[in-house]
């Protein structure tokens, strides 16, 4: 994977993480529904939008302490890959989803982003796009104008974590404006199946790129 590629798919995953409802744009539409002001909405996705970039940086900044301590990428590559299939598997077997929304103050919504997109291992998810940033990096005969190490897997989380912003934001305004409680109402909109498969696909291609 080189440098261009490892930032489209830093970008593609915030875009995927943030139609997931698991990710928390239902919380969203949820306050604004109860606030009845769609402003609730948006301002709702900034304390998802920070839990998630914690729980993002939980994963991918000891990563970097890592891949600069240890001889071979070849060794955080694979740890990655078993992780991502092995979670994969494991949220397949047991899947799990909220039962009941609520409006949820700033603090306590970031806490449950954070809590929540560690639980879906959306971290594990970006390790092996910064990997190949790395070797990229290590094999470009630009590098030093690269970002490396903990430097890079900050800026990759920022850009990831604003992509999935705005996907959640689209899908909770379009949720909010148009269905409304006729979604919520309805049918918990489950993508866990679509995620443990999404989680086992990542670490299946870190195997063999």
């Amino acid at each position: 994977m080189d440098a261009h590629w490892a930032w489209v798919a830093a970008i593609g995953l915030g875009l995927f993480h943030g139609l997931n409802p698991g990710m928390g744009w239902l919380f969203a539409v949820s306050n604004g529904l109860q606030a009845g002001r769609g402003g609730a909405v948006w301002r709702a996705l900034w304390p998802i939008g920070g839990g998630h970039l914690l729980a993002m940086a939980a994963v991918l900044v000891p990563v970097a302490l890592l891949d600069r301590a240890l001889p071979h990428d070849a060794v955080l590559q694979l740890g990655a890959a078993l992780l991502l299939i092995g979670f994969g598997l494991y949220k397949l077997w047991m899947p799990r989803h909220p039962r009941a929304l609520a409006r949820v103050g700033p603090r306590r919504l970031t806490l449950w982003s954070f809590l929540m997109a560690t639980a879906h291992g959306a971290g594990l998810m970006l390790v092996p796009a910064f990997l190949g940033l790395g070797h990229a990096g290590h094999h470009a005969d630009h590098a030093a104008m690269l970002p490396a190490g903990v430097s890079a897997a900050v800026l990759m989380v920022a850009v990831h974590t604003l992509a999935m912003i705005l996907a959640a934001g689209l899908v909770a305004w379009l949720v909010y404006r148009y269905l409304g409680l006729r979604l919520l109402r309805s049918a918990w909109l489950n993508t866990d199946y679509l995620w443990a498969v999404a989680l086992i696909i990542v670490g299946g291609a870190a195997l063999v790129v």
